[in-house]
C-alpha cells in the first residue's frame, strides 16, 4: 500500500518525520508532498532520506527553481493521484482545509486532493482561536460531509502560548486512523472477496546438494501483482519460489524451491481460491537423477533430464470455476506461441512478455505485456511492475464479471 503525506506550514510539521517512520513500520510505502510553508519549518531533504522517495515541492517542479518549468511534473499529480491508497495530511493548517474545502488548486497537494479518488484523512493543527472560529468549523464540515476523515486535535499547551484544542493529535493516533481508512478501502475494492493463488519467482531443480538448475526470475511481477491484489480487496496465496524479496505483508505465503513442491502447494490450495495467477518461471526440466554428494570437477559432465509437472495445464484441468490466468516469457514469435499456450491449457487468459528486450521482464523493475484471450488482444505498454500487476488484475475481475453475469442469465 502507498500513501502520500502531505505536509503543511504549520509548527507541528517536524511530526510529520515520526509520522511517515510509523507508517513504514507497518508496511505502507510513503511519499511526502511539502507546502511551501511547510517548508520553511522542515526541509524536503529530511523526508527524502526517510523514505527513499522524491518529495514533491512544487507543481512544476522545484519550487524556486530557475530553470524552465518541468512540464512533465505539471501533469505528475495525476499520476501519482491514481496510484495511492490515500491522501494524508499531517498537519493541516486552517489554509488547507479552507482550499480542501473551496475546490482551489494552486500548488501540487490542493491540486493532488481534487485529482484523487482515494481516501484522505488530514490531522488539523493550529492555534485555538483558529481552530474555533466559524469559518473552520464550516469547511470541516464540509470535509467530513464529503467522506474526508478528520483526526480532531489534542487540548493542552500550544506553541503561541495559548492553551485550548489545536495540538497535533498524537502520531500513533494519527497513524491508526490511517490504518483504519485504509482496511476499510480495501474492503470495498473491485476484488473484495476474492481469494487468489498467485505464483512467483524460479523454481530450483538440484543437480547435487550444491548446485541446481534455475532461471533468472526474480519474483518481482508476482509479488506486485501480490500487494496490489491485496490493495484492491483480495485474499492472497502467495506460493513462491526463492526470491530475495521481502514477503507481502497480509499475503499467506508457501515458500517452495522446487516445481514439484510448487505443484503441491497450488494443487492443495486451489480448493480455496476463486482465481490462480501462474506467474512463477517453474522450470520445463530437472535432472532425472540427484546425485547425493557434490559431484567433482571433471573434463565433461552430462546430466540427464526429465520434464517437470505442467502445473498450469493441472489446475485448468482440476478448476471448478477459478479464472485461470497464465504467464508465457517468449523470446520470439511471442503472440503465436502465448496463444499455442492459451489454447493448450485452456487458460482464460495469458499474459505474455518479451524477455528478450533486457530493459523489462526478468529482473527489470519494469515490464510491457499483452493480455490475450481468445478473443482479445490488450496491450499494456512499458510500465512499473506494480502498474503493470494492477492492469492484470483489473481485466481479472473483468473476465469474473462477465462470467457472472453470464451465468445469471
Amino acid at each position: 500500500m502507498k500513501v502520500v503525506v502531505g505536509v503543511t506550514g504549520g509548527i507541528a510539521a517536524y511530526k510529520a518525520a515520526e509520522i511517515v517512520r510509523l507508517l513504514q513500520d507497518v508496511d505502507v510505502r510513503v511519499q511526502v508532498v511539502m507546502t511551501r510553508g511547510a517548508q520553511e519549518f522542515v526541509r524536503p531533504l529530511t523526508f527524502a532520506a526517510l523514505t527513499g522517495q522524491k518529495v514533491i515541492t512544487g507543481l512544476f517542479g522545484p519550487e524556486g527553481a530557475e530553470a524552465a518549468p518541468n512540464l512533465d511534473a505539471a501533469v505528475e499529480h495525476i499520476a501519482v493521484a491514481q496510484e495511492i491508497d490515500a491522501l494524508v495530511v499531517a498537519p493541516a493548517t486552517a489554509d488547507i482545509i479552507a482550499k480542501f474545502a473551496n475546490g482551489i488548486a494552486d500548488d501540487f497537494l490542493t491540486t493532488l486532493y481534487l485529482a484523487t479518488k482515494a481516501p484522505v484523512v488530514i490531522a488539523p493543527a493550529m492555534n485555538v482561536n483558529m481552530w474555533e472560529h466559524a469559518a473552520t468549523q464550516e469547511n470541516l464540515k464540509t470535509l467530513r460531509e464529503r467522506g474526508v476523515r478528520i483526526v480532531e486535535p489534542e487540548s493542552g499547551y500550544l506553541a503561541c502560548g495559548m492553551t485550548g484544542a489545536g495540538r497535533l493529535a498524537a502520531n500513533e493516533t494519527i497513524v491508526s486512523a490511517v490504518m483504519d481508512t485504509l482496511q476499510a478501502a480495501r474492503k470495498q475494492g473491485e476484488l473484495a472477496g476474492e481469494t487468489i493463488m498467485i505464483t512467483a519467482g524460479p523454481t530450483r531443480e538440484p543437480i547435487d546438494p550444491v548446485r541446481y538448475i534455475g532461471n533468472r526470475s526474480s519474483g518481482k511481477m508476482g509479488y506486485a501483482l501480490a500487494e496490489e491484489a491485496m490493495r484492491l480487496g483480495a485474499k492472497v496465496i502467495l506460493v513462491s519460489g526463492p526470491t530475495a524479496l521481502k514477503a507481502p505483508k497480509g499475503a499467506e505465503v508457501i515458500s517452495v524451491q522446487t516445481a514439484e513442491e510448487m505443484r503441491a502447494a497450488v494443487v492443495s490450495r486451489l480448493g480455496s481460491a476463486t482465481m490462480v495467477i501462474k506467474a512463477a518461471a517453474v522450470a520445463d526440466y530437472r535432472p532425472k537423477q540427484a546425485a547425493a554428494q557434490k559431484i567433482k570437477r571433471t573434463s565433461a559432465m552430462t546430466v540427464e533430464l526429465e520434464p517437470t509437472a505442467d502445473i498450469v495445464a493441472e489446475v485448468s484441468r482440476l478448476r471448478k470455476d477459478q479464472v485461470i490466468i497464465g504467464f508465457a516469457a517468449e523470446t520470439e514469435n511471442v503472440l503465436a506461441n502465448a496463444r499455442k499456450k492459451l489454447s493448450a491449457k485452456s487458460l482464460d487468459a495469458i499474459v505474455v512478455n518479451d524477455v528478450s528486450n533486457p530493459k523489462i521482464g526478468f529482473d527489470s523493475d519494469r515490464n510491457a505485456v499483452t493480455i490475450l484471450t481468445a478473443d482479445d488482444a490488450i496491450q499494456v505498454p512499458e510500465a512499473s511492475k506494480r502498474e503493470v500487476a494492477l492492469a492484470i488484475l483489473k481485466f481479472a475481475a473483468t473476465i469474473k464479471q462477465r462470467r457472472s453475469t453470464h451465468s445469471t442469465r
